[in-house]
């Protein structure tokens, strides 16, 4: 009886057994990348995931793992943005169509039509300079039925102090109108409020200026280069007193300035008026 209880329980573990190694082959058959026989990555007598794996298991786990990177790769190319195309400007041709704003071509052989001699030599620009100062141009209003482009160039000559305008026409070459006007005073020009600052450092009121220059920096100022500038003219009708120095202004051409240094704090010159006609600095205020 015992014999026979012991044979039955020997049959009992060898078909466990049996079931037992039938489900590791079915499951290394089953997962990708492993050989019958090996060890699956992350089972007990391989590596844990990540590691490095006994006998060749590595190899099978290594070409699928880089296969999805390949892919994963290849993907990302694709799905990479283009780098930005920056087209240049279409180059300005030397002559405008129509309505187009003057060309620098245009603009240049504008003003050396305007500033032909004899009549440009006779006149003095901003800093008493042969020739009229340069205040601006622009494209002149179109004659109907006539094709042709002409400019409308501005001047101010302060010899006489006068606005000087002249039309030219951009095709024939020819100055084709001009005409002078008194107490009509345009935006002022960058050289015009240049010159404006250099008579203010030039002048005796110009020493509170270069004390809160000094104050801000710590340096001298000793030019106008140190400073950053803007300003325009000075109309007298805009104010409530008008020193009478500055009387004359609206006839004469007056400006005022803001500064401050560059990159740095204010300095107050808004209440130094120069009459650029007369060459004077006057305080306001």
């Amino acid at each position: 009886m015992y014999e026979i209880a012991r044979r039955h329980l020997g049959k009992v573990v060898a078909g466990a057994a049996m079931a037992v190694t039938g489900t590791a082959v079915a499951v290394a058959i089953g997962l990708p990348g492993v050989s019958v026989g090996q060890t699956a990555p992350g089972t007990v007598g391989g590596t844990a995931a990540g590691g490095a794996t006994g006998g060749g298991g590595g190899s099978g786990e290594a070409a699928g793992t880089g296969a999805a990177a390949s892919g994963a790769g290849t993907q990302g190319q694709a799905a990479a943005p283009q780098p930005a195309t920056v087209v240049p400007p279409a180059a300005e041709g030397e002559k405008g169509v129509g309505g187009d704003p003057l060309t620098d071509d245009e603009l240049a052989r504008a003003e050396a039509l305007a500033l032909a001699p004899p009549a440009a030599t006779a006149q003095r620009d901003v800093t008493g300079g042969r020739g009229p100062q340069r205040l601006g141009t622009r494209l002149a209003d179109p004659i109907p039925g006539d094709a042709s482009r002409r400019a409308e160039v501005r001047l101010y000559d302060y010899g006489r102090d006068e606005l000087v305008t002249r039309t030219v026409n951009l095709d024939t070459g020819k100055v084709e109108s001009s005409g002078a006007q008194r107490g009509v005073q345009p935006s002022a020009h960058p050289e015009e409020l240049r010159e404006a600052l250099e008579l203010i450092l030039a002048s005796p009121l110009g020493k509170g200026v270069k004390e809160d220059y000094e104050d801000a920096t710590g340096k001298e100022l000793t030019s106008g280069e140190q400073l950053w500038f803007n300003g325009d003219v000075y109309r007298t009708y805009r104010e409530s007193h008008v020193p009478a120095a500055l009387a004359r202004c609206g006839e004469h051409r007056c400006v005022r300035l803001v500064t401050k240094v560059l990159n740095g704090a204010w300095i107050d010159t808004r209440n130094l008026i120069v009459d650029l006609s007369a060459r004077t600095v006057t305080r306001v205020g």
